[in-house]
């Protein structure tokens, strides 16, 4: 499977830590929260936590704080078909392909949920044939866009697809809940609004940088499951984050890391790119430990992490698009992305000098 062409996008406004704390000072919830919670929120937003900007599906930050189901589905409604379109869209082009072309069309998301799904808004906006294969995933967290693509990869080789369309959406803002709880608050100072999508080909297509998947291998612990998901309450989407999740997501990385090397019959000093998932700045400093990796190795994940924020399952996207935007060094990479499950999932991609 070859990567021929990459797509990102973010809603159109952007605010900074300074506002968020500010819009969250002037809100009802400073009041209703307890003097703990208000200085947890604190903490994260005046603090260096790795984040300096997020895109947010708003027109003002005082929307952030009307918490209820029908606000938050609506906001979903609105903006994850579009921004699926537009990176949809964008991959297209750089793949130089037509929407004739696309022979499956895969869309995850976790921050919402329709029924049809995503895939056919999708269809109807991007103008793919009616015969495409659609397919929704959901319920796998920021994990998301590395079984989505190994699903692309199963129907490449099956030869049921040429060119498979993979997008990854979220709109973290319709799946905001606030209370005292300190993963939650936490939570909702880390995620950002994003999407991303690739076009994944049985060839690789002559315009552009081969990249192509090698392996892949996928680890879930359903031990786990509890330190990082999401619940139900009062209608609305309740993140659980954990203290467990920067270990957890280290430990489970270089796992499903080892095993891959292992088939691949390479050593980890092979790798030359890091295209890894950011859950937060603890996760990249807990990754650059159990890894023994560098900052350096990290940058484009931080790089995203820092003008963006946590994107969820749409993260990846980013960093990709990030390392092969600067002309990273070609040779093996190593993409990794993890969430709900708990799980994890890892490809080696070989990539042109």
């Amino acid at each position: 499977m070859f990567v021929n062409g990459i797509g990102t996008a973010a809603p159109a406004n952007r605010y900074s830590k300074a506002q968020c704390w500010e819009a969250f000072s002037a809100s009802e919830w400073y009041a209703k929260l307890n003097p703990r919670a208000v200085g947890i929120v604190q903490a994260v937003l005046q603090q260096d936590n790795g984040i300096e900007t997020r895109h947010l599906a708003i027109d003002t930050l005082e929307e952030v704080f009307q918490v209820d189901p029908d606000t938050l589905h609506r906001r979903f409604v609105q903006h994850a078909p579009v921004l699926a379109r537009d990176v949809g869209a964008r991959a297209l082009i750089e793949a130089a392909l037509q929407t004739d072309d696309i022979d499956a069309v895969i869309v995850s998301s976790c921050t919402g949920y329709l029924c049809p799904g995503l895939s056919g808004y999708v269809v109807e906006s991007l103008g793919l044939r009616s015969d495409v294969r659609a397919y929704d995933l959901v319920g796998q967290g920021c994990g998301a866009a590395l079984p989505n693509w190994q699903l692309a990869d199963a129907l490449l080789s099956a030869r049921q697809a040429k060119h498979v369309l993979s997008i990854c959406v979220e709109v973290c803002s319709a799946a905001m809940y606030l209370d005292n709880d300190p993963g939650v608050l936490i939570s909702a100072c880390l995620f950002g609004d994003g999407a991303g999508a690739a076009v994944l080909s049985a060839e690789a297509l002559p315009h552009r940088r081969r990249v192509e998947w090698k392996h892949s291998r996928s680890l879930m612990n359903t031990a786990e499951r509890d330190a990082l998901r999401f619940e139900q309450e009062q209608g609305m989407l309740r993140n659980i984050l954990t203290r467990r999740v920067p270990g957890l997501a280290a430990q489970h990385a270089a796992e499903v890391l080892t095993a891959a090397l292992q088939t691949a019959g390479i050593s980890q000093g092979d790798i030359r790119g890091w295209i890894m998932h950011a859950g937060g700045r603890d996760v990249l400093l807990a990754l650059e430990d159990r890894l023994g990796i560098s900052a350096q190795d990290l940058r484009y994940s931080a790089s995203m992490l820092y003008n963006y924020g946590n994107l969820s399952s749409a993260f990846v996207y980013f960093v990709l698009q990030a390392a092969l935007a600067d002309n990273a060094p070609g040779g093996w990479w190593w993409m990794s992305s993890f969430g709900a499950g708990f799980s994890c999932h890892g490809a080696l991609l070989q990539v042109e000098e």
